[in-house]
Order: C-alpha cells, then structure tokens, then sequence
C-alpha cells in the first residue's frame, strides 16, 4: 500500500490537531482534552495517556517508589502508545482484521482467566473506563499480535538441522526466570552514542552492584526495552531461547545475581537471574499433528491482493461444486514447493505454520475444507487429510523448534519496530516541566531523558 509522502502526513496531522483544539476550545465548560502526540495521521489525546499511566500505577500500587518521577513516567507510557498506534496504523493497512466475535472471544478467555463472568467484568472495567473504549484496546491488541504473528510467518524461520542441533547440545532441561535491563542503540550507532549508551548502562549497573536500586526499579526507569514498565521481566526461559551472549554464563548464575553489560543487537544489556526450575517434566508432553493439504493463492509484487482474493474466491465456489481439492491444488495453487503433491503438506504440529493457519487446520473434522483466509503469504484454502498424537520425541521437537523461533523474533521484531518508529512523522507534545524531551528513540519505548547515574571512577 502506497504510503503519503512525510509532507503530506505532517500537514493531516497537523489539521487534525488544529481540528481537535478548535473543537475543545468551543466547549467553555469543558477541560481540553488536547493531544499530547502526532503519529502520523492519527493523534494521542491527554486522556489517553492518563488512563495508560493509571493503569501502571494501578499495577504498582504498594510499589510506588519503584516508579520513576510523574514525568519520566509520562514519556515512557507515551512512547509505548506511540509505538502501539503504530503497529495498529500497519496492521489496518497490510489487511489484518479483527472481528467483532474475535473481540467478544478475548474477552470471554480474560474474564474466564479471573473466574468472572462477562458481566462481571464489565462492572469491574466500567468503574475506571468504559466499555466500548475497552473492547477497542482489546481489539488494538489482538492486530498487534496479530500483526507480529504475520511477521514472525514472513521473516522467522527455523530448519529441522537447527531443531536437531539444539536437542543434542542440550544438556538439561534447566528453566530461568530472567529479567533484562536494556540501553538501546540505534543501528549505524556512532562512537559517540555507542560511547554515551555505555556509560549510561554502566552507571546504572553501578547503582544495583551498590544496592542503591534493585534491578527491577532500574529497569523500569532506564530500560529502553518493550517490557521496561513491567520491570524487564522475559518470563521463564531455556537456554535456547537465551541469546548465546548469556546462555553460557546463564548456568553458573545465582539467583538475584546480574550479569553485563554486553553489547548486542539493539544495545547495551544486563541480565539478572531471579529464579530457576527443573522443566523435565514438560519436555516429554505428546504434542498433536495434523495431516492436510492447501491450495494458496500467493499475494505479492505479481498477484495484487484484490486478484489473490478473487482468485481464491473462485477456487472455493469450485470445491463446493465438487471439484477434487487435490487435482486442484495441482493445477491452480502458487505454493511451488507443495503444488506437485497435490498441495500435501505431511504431518506436522498446528503451530508449523503459524498460529492463523494451524488455527484453521485445527478446527477442521477430518477430510473438512476451510473457507478462504488469509496470512501473509495470501489466501489458503486448507484440507485436513488426519490427526494424530505425535510421540514424546516429537513434542520435545515442536517445544525447542518454538523457543528458537521466539528467540530469533525478538531481535528481529525489534528491529522492525526501530525501523518502524523511525520512518513515522512523530511529534511529542508533553508540555515541559523541568526535565528535557527525549531524544529520538534508538529503540521502541524509550524513556525520557533522566540524567544519567554516572559510573563511579576506578570502578569503585
């Protein structure tokens, strides 16, 4: 999708703006609720970032001085939303939907999550927001993971020799609970940042070797990470979903110790191990396989969505009538590595192909045929052929072929959300108050500048 030019944005996001303040300053009586950022076409409004910033501290609460200062926090939160509207803004234009029942789903699975019915949740989210403004941040979330699952199907991809290798290199099955603290670099960094972002890291490294700040504090004031606001926790993790930087020095690690800084894709990190645990007991867990077939009508530079959509179309009135899917697939499917097979794909586990096409796959009977969807390869048209229960063996194949390819996302998700931030015409609008504007973010969610803790002389 052709995009306007930066001049054209700048201009629409200005009038819109303009457009929002006239509008409030036509209400007397009525507080302006004026934006506080331009992202390219759109704008995020004052009520917006307070009920963002609620809800961190609503999540802090009995915590509080783990947070940054009123301001800092503001930066941070506004960075994170900005860097939302845009996955949004790219979701929405590359034809992601999510539906109305999608919705009404999610929602289901969180009050089902806190032991609440519906109902009960929407007493509970209507005493601080309103319901339809919730059910839109439902939705917004559901295209961002929807948006990264796309993203993940067109530039993640793990071979069965990297499976293979990682099973044999494993010596355990050892799980940590990780937490990172992050000091973001731009790419083509200079020696100046680069020299800037390692002073900042190695004065916050000294904060916590002295005690003076626990990990978790630091990383929620200078993280430049996505999951800086939760204190940089990443969960429980094998060691081949740790970068190999830390998966050596990972097994020797105590917990609450903190390794770094070490210089990586995205910057300067430190890594702290909180806890960890013997992950045996999941490792041999059975996983289901399925056997199918697809038809694909591919979307690309050639074959223009509009035509795939038609296309695949076509091909779906044809196996209703009663045309045979495999002759089908052999004459009119643009997957070249599977059209000679009559589309056969063999057995593999739902989440093979991403979690949109195992989706399909897995809420077809055997021999049913799916109706057209899309992933970002274009419209499928799946058959299930059968199911079965993979061996022990096979389940432990699906878990490491799904840690290596969380692995590979983050760096490359990242990247893309770097790249992303840095194309847009973003205009921050918080009104000062003593501490300067943040630079040009190297990485997504940065903080306000802070002054930096400085690192101690002589390594003392």
């Amino acid at each position: 999708m052709t995009q306007a030019p930066r001049s054209v944005r700048r201009l629409v996001g200005f009038l819109a703006v303009a457009l929002l303040s006239c509008a409030a300053l036509a209400q007397d009586l009525v507080p302006i609720d004026r934006p506080v950022a331009v992202v390219d076409e759109d704008v995020i409004l004052r009520s917006e970032l307070d009920h963002a910033v609620g809800n961190i501290r609503s999540q802090y609460a009995g915590r509080e001085d783990q947070l940054p200062p009123q301001d800092v926090l503001e930066r941070q939160v506004l960075e994170r939303l900005v860097v939302n509207k845009l996955q949004v803004a790219r979701a929405n234009s590359t034809g992601i939907k999510a539906t109305d029942q999608d919705v009404d789903n999610a929602i289901s699975r969180i009050a089902q999550g806190n032991n609440l019915t519906v109902d009960q949740l929407r007493a509970q989210v209507e005493k601080g927001q309103s319901w339809p403004e919730f059910r839109a941040s439902i939705r917004e979330e559901i295209l961002i993971q929807q948006l990264r699952q796309s993203f993940a199907q067109a530039r993640v991809t793990v071979s069965e020799s990297e499976v293979d290798a990682a099973l044999a290199a494993e010596a355990n099955t050892t799980q940590y609970h990780l937490a990172n603290l992050l000091v973001g670099l731009p790419d083509g960094a200079t020696p100046e940042q680069i020299a800037t972002a390692q002073k900042k890291i190695e004065g916050v490294k000294g904060l916590i070797d002295r005690g003076e700040m626990d990990f978790n504090a630091a990383a929620v004031r200078y993280s430049d990470a996505q999951n800086a606001l939760e204190g940089g926790d990443l969960g429980w993790r094998g060691l081949d979903e740790i970068p190999p930087t830390f998966a050596n020095a990972i097994r020797t690690m105590q917990p609450g110790q903190v390794i770094g800084p070490v210089r990586g894709p995205s910057g300067f990190q430190l890594l702290q191990m909180i806890e960890q645990r013997d992950g045996s007991s999941q490792a041999a867990e059975p996983v289901t396989e399925f056997h199918a077939r697809h038809i694909l009508a591919a979307v690309d530079d050639k074959h223009p969505d509009a035509q795939a959509r038609a296309k695949i179309d076509t091909l779906s009135a044809r196996l209703v009538g009663g045309a045979d899917f495999e002759a089908l697939a052999k004459s009119d499917s643009d997957d070249v590595n599977t059209k000679t097979q009559g589309g056969d794909l063999g057995w593999f586990p739902s989440d093979r192909y991403g979690t949109t096409f195992g989706g399909q796959v897995a809420a077809l009977a055997d021999g049913g045929v799916s109706k057209p969807f899309r992933t970002d390869a274009g419209y499928h048209i799946v058959q299930r052929v059968g199911t079965r229960q993979g061996k022990a063996d096979q389940g432990a194949k699906a878990k490491m072929r799904e840690a290596i390819g969380r692995r590979k996302l983050e760096d490359e998700y990242a990247r893309f959300l770097r790249e992303m931030r840095g194309e847009a015409f973003v205009e921050l609008r918080l009104q000062k108050s003593g501490v300067p504007d943040a630079p040009a973010a190297p990485a997504p969610a940065t903080p306000a500048a802070e002054p930096t803790p400085q690192a101690p002389e002589n390594g003392g």
